[in-house]
């Protein structure tokens, strides 16, 4: 029996979307970084001997005391590792701030790179490099040593909290957009490097912007799970798998968590469940279709159950989608990282 032109023209084409979309973006980590940060931070590791370094940039010169700067605002990139795009966009966001605003914050975008970016880069042994995208969920570096995501950010809040060093600072943004709002989000739960800033009185507030997933503190998910061996381990949940970073039960971290102040920064247009960066995985498929409605459904879920002690907010940028600058630049992300009037209330 013949095939008709139409059906073998239609099969030709699903499999031409097919084979697209099996190509259409490369392995995380598999492509170099155009530009790498020109300042280092470095990183202890735990029970070694000496530790490695991140790469970062900075408006200031992150070495040097800041005497005069009130705000610190963290920007994390996404899975691209283009720290030097986000560094671009933070500066623009913070220009639209005001000029007393841009006069006391200090701008710093760490990068998380991976082993290609080291060698196209001929980066020395101590610069760190993760697996892939690992860093997102806070798992340890390939190397130099096995130090986990969580404690660079941590090494970074350390700095800031030196009182020599940044004597009237009274605020820390940390933000991530993508993949970068995967970390945050993460590190928001588990993070310990906010404990030394509260201690000078100083507030922290993480803006988690459109990320692939979340980590839920329990196994009820908006859509079944199925058979999904990982819907409930880590980075999507507890139930195994968790970073040697983390040394708190679940019900403790979700205690703490609920208290801090995180901001859900969710783009109304990032609808696209086939977008080439979303987590399409059983476990990420679990939280919902795509980016907008995982977020709306996390907020909710932490509503439910925790209520009153609820202290996060969502603010929703109208008509954008999967833009890191158009989230940032818009007014409500001038409401996130810097507190700027503007952001209509949803």
């Amino acid at each position: 029996m013949k095939t008709s032109p139409l059906i073998t023209g239609a099969i030709g084409t699903l499999f031409g979307l097919i084979a697209a979309c099996a190509i259409a973006r490369p392995a995380p980590g598999s492509t170099p970084v155009a530009h790498v940060g020109p300042m280092r931070v470095a990183v202890a590791a735990s029970g070694a001997a000496s530790g490695g370094e991140l790469p970062l940039y900075a408006n200031v010169d992150w070495n040097r005391p800041q005497p005069e700067a009130t705000r610190a605002v963290l920007v994390i990139h996404g899975v691209d590792r283009n720290a030097s795009n986000y560094f671009a966009t933070a500066r623009d966001a913070l220009a639209m701030a005001g000029d007393d605003t841009a006069r006391h914050t200090v701008l710093l975008v760490p990068q998380f790179l991976t082993e290609t970016d080291a060698q196209s880069h001929d980066l020395g042994p101590e610069v760190l490099r993760w697996r892939g995208a690992r860093w997102e969920g806070g798992l340890p570096a390939q190397g130099p040593v096995a130090v986990s995501s969580f404690a660079a950010l941590d090494a970074i809040l350390a700095r800031l909290a030196d009182a020599a060093a940044f004597p009237a600072l009274r605020q820390v943004v940390i933000a991530g957009h993508s993949g970068g709002g995967q970390i945050v989000q993460r590190y928001a739960v588990v993070g310990n490097g906010a404990g030394v800033l509260e201690a000078r009185g100083i507030a922290v507030r993480y803006v988690v912007a459109n990320p692939s997933s979340y980590v839920w503190f329990s196994p009820e998910r908006p859509l079944p799970a199925g058979e999904c061996r990982d819907a409930d381990r880590w980075k999507y949940g507890f139930e195994g798998n968790v970073p040697p970073y983390v040394t708190q039960d679940a019900a403790a971290l979700e205690k703490r968590y609920v208290q801090r102040d995180v901001t859900y920064l969710l783009g109304s247009a990032d609808t696209d469940p086939h977008h080439p960066a979303l987590d399409v995985s059983c476990a990420g498929e679990a939280q919902g279709p795509y980016r907008y409605v995982r977020g709306l459904d996390y907020f909710r879920m932490l509503q439910a159950r925790d209520g009153d002690r609820l202290r996060h907010r969502v603010l929703t940028v109208d008509g954008v989608g999967h833009d890191e600058r158009r989230m940032f630049t818009s007014a409500c992300g001038l409401a996130a990282l810097f507190d700027r009037p503007g952001c209509p209330a949803h």
